[in-house]
């Protein structure tokens, strides 16, 4: 081929190259935008924590999703960062770099696999063990083990409220904890095998966040981010006003009331006494900052509200120490007491 033709050749491969990655760009920004990238659903909490980039914001897989969404976060009123807001083309910048770091990512594959098993796994309670991850999941990535479970146990944790761990490290067994040690799921049905924590430490979170309440409509707008939707059966959680406005409710782990003097009524939800009782506000907030990938001083406000919360809790326990002692010995010397004079 003469040398001028080959040149026009090769400048027309360049142009439709050059044409075909802007497409790939524009494919992945309206993806981002749709909300169907399986990096985007999951940014829960409004502002971001002090000194976190928008794109290091953790994320959930489709697997664990319920619907896409477009919704914007939502500023928390008490406790939010005190970094500044980025501006919608930086946002979208680091949407699309996200996406497209998620799709050249081989392992994210396995990762969303993974999840399913492990869903399935939880549902049947079915011992759960290293061999049978590598032999009908990971397979030939099985040099990736670490990571890939890594990453899948992270997406279980946030959005179902189980951490996965290791319980015989000689055959390799692992199993599920309920998140905080909430009494919740024992309450459940075996037919309700699937955890509602993730919901429960989502809401407490955005109360917290707002103060000591939280508007139903801003708890929703968090929800919807990741595809649970009040009017909307989840393929989780099942009925997600139901769990939040009945069950949570009766359950004493969330408080749903009427906002006082509001016409026409508005309704707010607070931490149920329950909740005050068998988690706390330092515990709250780390679930909330391994969302962001960070951690609790992140959030200067909060941070210190919950180091407070954590100091009156070690005192209020050691003063129950001190009482129970104090009762113990007072009976121990009646029962002396009595014993000596029945001799």
């Amino acid at each position: 081929m003469p040398r001028g033709q080959k040149s026009k050749l090769r400048a027309r491969e360049k142009r439709h190259q050059a044409r075909c990655e802007n497409q790939d760009l524009g494919a992945t920004q309206a993806t981002v935008a749709e909300g169907e990238s399986p990096s985007s659903a999951y940014l829960l909490f409004g502002d971001r924590p002090q000194s976190l980039p928008a794109a290091e914001t953790p994320s959930i897989p489709e697997a664990l999703q319920g619907a896409p969404s477009t919704t914007n976060a939502i500023a928390p009123v008490s406790c939010s960062s005190n970094e500044g807001a980025s501006s919608q083309d930086e946002k979208s910048l680091g949407s699309s770099r996200e996406a497209e770091g998620w799709k050249e990512d081989p392992l994210n594959k396995k990762v969303v696999s993974l999840v399913h098993f492990l869903l399935q796994k939880y549902e049947t309670k079915e011992p759960i063990t290293k061999g049978d991850m590598i032999k009908f999941v990971i397979r030939k990535d099985k040099c990736h083990f670490n990571e890939i479970l890594k990453r899948a146990s992270e997406h279980m944790e946030l959005a179902l409220g189980v951490d996965l761990k290791e319980v015989d490290p000689i055959r390799h067994y692992y199993a599920f904890f309920s998140k905080l040690d909430l009494t919740y799921d024992e309450t459940t049905s075996d037919e309700e095998k699937i955890p509602k924590t993730g919901l429960l430490m989502i809401a407490l979170g955005v109360i917290f966040l707002n103060g000591t309440r939280a508007p139903e409509e801003a708890v929703w707008e968090i929800m919807n981010m990741m595809g649970v939707y009040a009017d909307r059966k989840h393929f989780l959680y099942g009925d997600p006003r139901q769990v939040m406005t009945k069950d949570l409710v009766q359950l004493k782990y969330l408080v749903y009331q009427q906002v006082p003097n509001s016409d026409p009524p508005r309704y707010e939800f607070l931490w149920g006494p329950r909740a005050h009782a068998e988690t706390s506000k330092m515990k709250v907030l780390e679930f909330v900052a391994k969302m962001h990938d960070t951690v609790p001083s992140a959030f200067p406000s909060c941070y210190e509200e919950a180091l407070r919360d954590e100091e009156q809790r070690t005192q209020a326990r050691a003063a129950a120490r001190a009482h129970t002692a104090a009762m113990a010995n007072a009976c121990s010397r009646t029962t002396s007491s009595s014993f000596s004079h029945a001799k």
